[in-house]
């Protein structure tokens, strides 16, 4: 899993497997879920994601080993 800000387009990008996507859907006019050919959310792309959320602060929690 992989979590990414980008500062110069206020982008949160959170990616859950790397996988090739074959299909991408908005959610809503600043939000994108990418899948793979089965279906599976592979990553969320937050846009005006300082509006949304605190990107200044990140919380990990329950990592499996």
């Amino acid at each position: 899993m992989k979590v990414k800000y980008f500062e110069d387009t206020d982008t949160l990008y959170i990616e859950f497997q790397n996988q090739e996507i074959s299909d991408s859907q908005d959610l809503d006019e600043n939000t994108v879920l990418d899948l793979d050919s089965d279906g599976n959310v592979c990553a969320i792309t937050f846009e005006h994601a300082s509006k949304r959320t605190d990107v200044r602060k990140l919380t990990v929690e329950g990592i499996a080993a």
